[in-house]
């Protein structure tokens, strides 16, 4: 028996030519949005992504009348005022070594002020040491090379000459440290983080204060101040109510790098005696006695209360007075030289009380010592001679 028979196969699909692309839509469509936007812009449709008011029309405020600035403030914007042109913005440059070439880039940046007509600049000795080159920026934004005079590092000063037109140049009023009171008002202008015009005010926080500087001297009788100071405030003015200068602002106490209202400024009048002697000669001009004196360490290993001698120049005031050296006897046994106790009555413990107490003499003066020898205690009158800091 057959079965029903196969169906036939099924014929192939109709092919058709490609289709091209119509470009109708698109410029229709691209009309119409043209159109739409048109007519938004003409405010003739309403535009559906607009914020719709959802309460009483919103407009500026009435400005308030602020009155008369008070007496405090006006005083303050005029003590700025009159003396901002005195300060300047100092950067040190130092040579560095490339591939190719030795260039100078920026070593560091702070503070100064003008001192007096002749263009001659105060700032801090830190500022400035180890530079190759130095620039001084006035209030007008002008700058000019600067040459330094001379340096005290004992006491963190240093004095530069800027050439700048005389017409530029605001000397600093000078005022005194003498009488400062913990209290009363004070004023910083300088240049902290580089924001060069920077006015801070504070009080006299301290008076008396001590502080070391980079030759490990100590610097006394330095004023603190809860004006903010910051990096770059180094070697600026610190002024009283009346604008004048009171001190340098000189180093910070923080335990992150930034003001924390403990700031030191050298007091003016210890500037007022240094700045003179480093114009005329390039340094400080000190009273000395001429002698090599021990290193605090070995005085306490040793027990003693006071400054042990070492040696005695040849030809010193400190021979012609008498005084001993340490030295070796004929059996080869040491022999202390004398320890000095005191200055003028004023007990002294190490090098730097002692060197205090000599900075109030002069050269060619004569001081006093109290002196311990082999257990007698003798007052020597010694005349001092001239020494001379770096």
């Amino acid at each position: 028996m057959s079965g029903p028979p196969p169906f036939p196969p099924l014929p192939p699909p109709p092919t058709y030519p490609p289709r091209r692309p119509s470009v109708l839509l698109p410029v229709l469509l691209g009309i119409l949005a043209g159109y739409v936007v048109f007519r938004l812009l003409q405010g003739g449709l309403p535009n559906p992504f607009a914020r719709r008011p959802t309460g009483p029309a919103a407009e500026p405020r009435p400005v308030t009348a602020r009155g008369d600035l008070s007496s405090e403030e006006k005083a303050t914007i005029e003590l700025f005022s009159r003396s901002s042109p005195s300060v300047v913005y100092v950067t040190s440059m130092a040579r560095a070594r490339s591939f190719f070439d030795v260039m100078e880039v920026p070593q560091g940046a702070g503070s100064g002020f003008i001192w007096d007509a002749d263009g001659h600049v105060v700032t801090n000795f830190h500022v400035v040491a180890n530079s190759s080159n130095v620039r001084v920026t006035l209030d007008d934004q002008s700058t000019y090379p600067a040459r330094v005079v001379g340096v005290a590092p004992d006491k963190d000063l240093a004095v530069l000459q800027v050439s700048a037109p005389k017409e530029k140049l605001r000397p600093i009023l000078v005022g005194t440290s003498r009488d400062l009171a913990v209290g009363q008002r004070v004023f910083a202008i300088g240049n902290p983080f580089g924001l060069d015009r920077t006015l801070t005010t504070g009080v006299v926080s301290a008076l008396g204060r001590s502080i070391q500087s980079m030759t490990n001297r100590k610097i006394g009788d330095v004023i603190q101040t809860d004006a903010a100071i910051n990096p770059g405030n180094s070697g600026g003015p610190l002024l009283d109510s009346a604008g004048r200068l009171i001190g340098v602002n000189t180093q910070i106490a923080s335990p992150s790098g930034g003001s924390a209202g403990i700031g030191f400024a050298i007091p003016v009048d210890t500037v007022n005696e240094v700045v003179p002697q480093v114009i005329q000669h390039g340094r400080v001009i000190r009273p000395q006695l001429g002698v090599l004196l021990a290193d605090a360490g070995v005085a306490a290993r040793l027990g003693l209360d006071g400054v042990l001698i070492l040696s005695v120049n040849e030809g010193s005031g400190a021979e012609k007075a008498g005084l001993h050296g340490t030295r070796r006897d004929e059996n080869g046994d040491l022999l202390l030289g004398d320890v000095i106790q005191a200055v003028e009555g004023r007990k002294v413990s190490t090098y730097d009380d002692l060197a205090t107490a000599l900075e109030k003499k002069k050269p060619g003066e004569s001081v006093r010592l109290t002196v311990q020898r082999s257990g007698r205690t003798l007052e020597l009158d010694v005349p001092l001679s001239e020494s001379r800091d770096r």
